[in-house]
């Protein structure tokens, strides 16, 4: 009997866990790079004593980061970057390197691009990038070359970790590579453009419904469930 409780809840658990995903995608819709999220459920066998001989359990702690490419929206910004393909831009943080699709930045007191938290966007050779106060004019070709007023400066970078498995979402749309990167060569940079959050709101309120009703038939089976124990110990109870 407390088998079938420990199984159902480990999947009421999970579920509960999908959920708040789903709500933290709808949350961030609209926010400039964000990366949709999920959770991959597995099943967890255990030996136990009785006859079944086992006990199965759903688990759902490895999150799952949808990195396909969202719509494009041309803000006409000089400083607004979007990465068409593979890869994404480099920044540096107190924490150490950072990987990020949000490509909204501005120019600091000396000049430096830097994102909305003040992270320096790096170049091709790990440096910051920047871009002379005083230009006239600043533009940026699809391979990343950063001109002021027809003049090259460097080239901004676009990166992927050496090791995808190893690479963590650390909050909001940063990404940890998890140890070395390297540069990608056939994607595009687009001036002008940011890239918005590649989540579907219909779709995730549509999983909403779907994670709220089998987490609801979860709870009717627990409530069962519990009932038909409290039966089984009056029986017992008044057959003593």
């Amino acid at each position: 009997m407390q088998t079938t409780g420990y199984t159902t809840l480990t999947r009421q658990s999970g579920l509960m866990r999908e959920m708040q995903s789903i709500a933290n995608n709808i949350a961030n819709s609209s926010t400039i790079g964000y990366r949709r999220e999920g959770l991959i459920f597995s099943e967890y066998i255990v030996d136990v004593d009785g006859p079944g001989g086992s006990l199965s359990m759903a688990e759902a702690n490895v999150r799952n980061t949808d990195f396909g490419q969202a719509p494009l929206t041309q803000t006409k910004g000089t400083f607004d970057f979007a990465i068409e393909g593979e890869g994404f831009f480099l920044l540096d943080t107190p924490q150490g390197q950072r990987l990020t699709r949000a490509g909204s930045f501005t120019p600091d007191a000396a000049g430096n691009l830097v994102s909305p938290d003040g992270y320096p966007l790096l170049d091709a050779g790990g440096a910051p990038v920047f871009a002379p106060p005083d230009a006239a004019s600043v533009a940026v070709s699809a391979d990343g070359t950063i001109s002021a007023d027809g003049r090259p400066l460097t080239q901004i970078g676009v990166y992927l970790p050496a090791d995808p498995n190893a690479m963590t979402h650390v909050a909001g749309t940063l990404f940890d590579p998890g140890g070395a990167t390297e540069p990608v060569l056939e994607s595009s940079i687009l001036q002008g453009f940011v890239e918005q959050s590649n989540v579907d709101p219909m779709t995730e309120i549509s999983r909403m419904i779907e994670v709220q009703h089998a987490y609801e038939l979860g709870q009717k089976f627990l409530e069962r469930e519990d009932e038909r124990v409290r039966d089984v110990i009056r029986t017992l109870g008044s057959s003593s």
